[in-house]
């Protein structure tokens, strides 16, 4: 059954990141998330905040031209716009997240959408100020998608445990799920049901990078499925984005879970052989929604129904 509600609230981190050879890209998993679920058609509302500079600037005016939200983008005056110093290493991306940041101090939006479907990372939980806000997010909305995302030294497994609970989707990689597990002997497909068990999951995603992904509900036993060859690999910064906004897309259309699994993969797969975590070619999401046939869309951003079909 698809998820009814016309309300998606992405909460968290928005910033830039700043590659070796100097060149600045747009990004922060709630800010790529929300980016693909406006190109796909939805209307997202991105929860977060920028600092009183001129990268703060360029994300607004990005967005805007996207055709995304900003109503909820907050400018802090005291802070900077989220920066990460991002090094690659064999493909792999390396991040140094800049401390005391805007997005480290979200306030509560002025209107809480009862219900809504709530995404969330777990980066802009670092401060206490963001986190009361997504505490208050939380209580409100109908669904929580939680994409768990561990880096050092912002995260502890105490706040990951308090994370989960009380979520109903879960998304995170392989070593995410080791930190979390009871037994570390036992199998990954019994692990990930244990995980989904104790927490009273509704669903649970674990990406493997290049093996693929497993995923199973309270209803249905673990589905595996690898990727798609990539021909023309660039960069792998914002695959587990680009995963995650068609894990959500799924969700609000029903979508079986092998399908949402390989149709996130595949558009993983076409991220990654660009530069960044977003793409600006309307044409790719054009494609997908007619390929996917995707219910209560438009391509461009426009959404035909107040609410996605079931």
């Amino acid at each position: 059954m698809a998820y009814l509600s016309s309300d998606i609230e992405i909460f968290g981190e928005v910033l830039f990141d700043h590659f070796p050879d100097g060149q600045r890209v747009l990004g922060g998993a709630p800010l790529n998330v929300a980016w693909h679920l406006a190109g796909f058609g939805l209307r997202p509302r991105l929860i977060s905040a920028v600092g009183s500079d001129l990268e703060g600037e360029l994300i607004r005016a990005e967005m805007s031209a996207w055709g995304l939200d900003t109503s909820c983008l907050q400018t802090d005056a005291e802070r900077p716009t989220g920066a990460v110093q991002v090094s690659l290493e064999a493909g792999e991306p390396s991040y140094h997240i800049l401390p005391e940041r805007a997005y480290d101090y979200i306030r509560p939006p002025m209107d809480i959408r009862p219900g809504a479907l709530l995404y969330h990372g777990t980066l802009a939980l670092r401060s206490p100020i963001s986190a009361q806000t997504l505490k208050l997010l939380r209580r409100n909305a109908g669904l929580v998608f939680c994409d768990v995302n561990m880096r050092n030294p912002w995260w502890s497994l105490p706040e990951a445990h308090i994370l989960l609970d009380g979520a109903h989707w879960v998304k995170l990689n392989r070593d995410e799920l080791r930190a979390l597990a009871e037994d570390l002997d036992l199998p990954l497909a019994e692990q990930s049901m244990r995980l989904l068990a104790r927490y009273r999951l509704s669903g649970l995603i674990v990406t493997l990078g290049p093996e693929g992904a497993l995923g199973l509900t309270a209803e249905t036993g673990p589905v595996f499925l690898s990727p798609p060859s990539v021909a023309n690999l660039t960069d792998t910064v914002g695959a587990g984005d680009a995963f995650a906004a068609v894990a959500l897309l799924g969700l609000i259309q029903g979508w079986p879970l092998e399908w949402l699994i390989e149709r996130a993969q595949s558009f993983a797969a076409q991220i990654i052989t660009q530069r960044g975590a977003v793409s600006r070619d309307r044409a790719l999401y054009e494609r997908l929604v007619s390929t996917w046939g995707l219910k209560g869309q438009t391509p461009g951003g426009r959404v035909r129904n107040a609410h996605p079909a079931s």
